[in-house]
């Protein structure tokens, strides 16, 4: 049996001489051995110590979790433009551009069908025309909208008549020639009207 260890021992600097053993060498010596060592009595200042060694060499072992992300802001809400003539997509951006929204302008609803499976829970308005390049035009689109992203507002605008039932429930109808300010109504309730539930 070994022989109780004196707590009147001269305090451990850095290094012993004149090996100059490092502390942290001892205390992994005397990890090694703590449980014998609490049963016999060991010097408070050693089992501190070797408390230390064994948390340093735990978090040396510890799988460490990547830091969290952290986003440089929230995500700029965004307004999709889906028009086929490049004149009237481009006055619509440019109009829209003046709200607090992004704008992206698409001549199809494939293209438009992109951006929403890319960043739909970003998207607060779609602005559509009826009649698209592209095989799906925006009736299509908008069912679609309605159905798999309905926190988006939306509306549909042409220079036809449109029966209401061909339009979701949701949807709001612009005709054409539509007025700037039309427009823009429509931009600030996408911006601040409570998105409808999702069902």
């Amino acid at each position: 049996m070994r022989k109780p260890l004196s707590s009147a021992a001269t305090p451990l600097t850095d290094t012993l001489s004149p090996s100059s053993i490092p502390l942290d060498q001892i205390g992994q010596t005397l990890a090694s051995i703590y449980d014998d060592l609490v049963s016999e009595g060991v010097p408070e200042h050693l089992a501190a110590l070797v408390r230390r060694v064994r948390q340093t060499d735990a978090e040396a072992t510890a799988p460490h979790e990547p830091p969290p992300l952290v986003a440089d802001g929230p995500v700029p809400r965004l307004a999709l433009v889906v028009e086929d003539d490049p004149e009237i997509r481009a006055l619509a951006e440019t109009l829209l551009e003046e709200t607090e929204l992004d704008v992206v302008g698409c001549d199809s609803a494939e293209a438009a069908l992109t951006v929403l499976q890319a960043r739909g829970g970003d998207v607060a308005l779609v602005f559509a025309d009826v009649r698209l390049a592209g095989a799906m035009d925006g009736l299509q689109l908008a069912r679609a909208v309605a159905t798999l992203w309905p926190r988006a507002r939306l509306v549909i605008t042409s220079g036809h008549g449109i029966r209401r039932p061909d339009l979701p429930r949701e949807a709001v109808f612009i005709a054409k020639p539509w007025r700037p300010l039309d427009v823009l109504v429509e931009a600030e309730r996408a911006t601040t009207d409570p998105a409808p539930p999702v069902t």
